[in-house]
Order: C-alpha cells, then sequence, then structure tokens
C-alpha cells in the first residue's frame, strides 16, 4: 500500500477534493483488468465495456479512502470486476468490494453513475467523481461544524431547505447535498430506496459554519 498521494491524484475534482484525496487517500495494488478480459469475452461480455472498465481502472482503481460516514463506510478501495446486464438494459460493474456483509453491491451504472445494487438498482451520484466529493465534504464539514444532527425515517423528510441551494459538485442523485446560510445538509437515501426500507432516509446537518466551513475550497 501507498500512502500519501498529493502528486498523483486523479483530476475532474474540487479543490477540498483533491486535498481530502491527496493526504488521506492510499493506493492498493488490484488485478489488471486486461488479465481477465478474453475470459469476460467467451461470457458474451461486450468489449466496450470490459473498455470502460479498464478506464475506471487506469483512473480509480486501487485508491483507498476514508470509510464514508453512511453505507457501513462504502467500497473497501475501487476496483472493476462483475460485469453485468444485457444490451438492452445496459451494462453494470462492481466498483469496489464491501468493507462489510452489507446487502447489496457498489456498482458503475451505463452511464458512469457510482450507486448501489440490491432488490433494484439505486445510482447515489451521477459520476463516481461525485462519490468522491462527497466524502471529502463529510470530512471537511465534520471539522469546522459547531454542530452535528442526525435525522432518520420520517424525520428526515422534514429538514428545511428553503433558501438552500443544492452543492453541484457532489452530482447528488439519490444522495444529495443542500447549501444553506450557514448549515450544510447531507440527504441519504440509497438504502432506503435499494432496500424498500423507507428507515434508510438519513438526513446529516452540520450547522453553525462559517464561509470556509460552508465551502472550503470547492
Amino acid at each position: 500500500m501507498r500512502a500519501g498521494l498529493l502528486r498523483d491524484v486523479p483530476d475532474g475534482l474540487t479543490r477540498r477534493a483533491r486535498g481530502f484525496v491527496g493526504t488521506h487517500g492510499a493506493t492498493v495494488d488490484v488485478r489488471p483488468v486486461e488479465s481477465h478480459r478474453q475470459w469476460w469475452l467467451e461470457r458474451d461480455v461486450p468489449a466496450a465495456v470490459i473498455d470502460r472498465m479498464a478506464a475506471y481502472q487506469r483512473r480509480w482503481g486501487g485508491l483507498l479512502l476514508p470509510p464514508a460516514p453512511q453505507y457501513d463506510g462504502g467500497p473497501r478501495y475501487l476496483e472493476p470486476d462483475a460485469p453485468e446486464g444485457s444490451d438492452s438494459e445496459g451494462w453494470w460493474f462492481e466498483a469496489g468490494t464491501q468493507r462489510t456483509a452489507v446487502p447489496y453491491s457498489f456498482m458503475i451504472g451505463p452511464s458512469g453513475e457510482f450507486g448501489i445494487h440490491a432488490n433494484r438498482w439505486v445510482p447515489l451520484h451521477a459520476t463516481v467523481e461525485g462519490w468522491g466529493e462527497s466524502l471529502a465534504l463529510a470530512h471537511h464539514a465534520s471539522r469546522w461544524a459547531r454542530q452535528i444532527t442526525a435525522l432518520v425515517g420520517d424525520d428526515a423528510d422534514g429538514v428545511e431547505r428553503d433558501g438552500c441551494e443544492p452543492v453541484a459538485e457532489v452530482r447528488g442523485l439519490a444522495d444529495t447535498w443542500w447549501r444553506g446560510a450557514d448549515s450544510l445538509v447531507a440527504l441519504y437515501t440509497g438504502e432506503a430506496e435499494a432496500l424498500d426500507f423507507p428507515r434508510g432516509r438519513v438526513a446529516v446537518i452540520y450547522s453553525g459554519l462559517d464561509d470556509w466551513g460552508l465551502r472550503g475550497g470547492g
């Protein structure tokens, strides 16, 4: 494992996320996609899908980040594997193995979304970058907030968002971030949707933030 990625952080991230990945990230060795190409081709996985997996590995493969605040920490590290799907429905592949025994897989969707697959496919963020931005923002907000409040289930639906703006860089789908006058709000609905589990909805409110706390290089 190699720690400290300040010179090797993937591009396309905000300054905040680049600092988070560069300071707190590490890389581990992963299996090359090309070593399995012929095996997958023989099982009717299209070459274009394998090419997508190889591109994902070149950009993200082996990246190990601190645990996410939800989803039992997220993937242990990023590594493409296990393509599945069809030409009519689209193709997914595994984004990285779970840290714990959660009842879903972390997947990359047909259009590059980062999400979870259980009873159904639920994209959390429109891109892998969005997932990374969300982790970086949670880390940043938890350091600077004067108070952190978590609401679960129906209580999460009552979070006041009037006057808030979406945090665009997280590219939120099932999971979104909102910025208010002195607070950040993270809304996590992926487990609720994927598992038909309403109490899986979680809202985390980081309050008492100054301008640096609200944006922090984003």
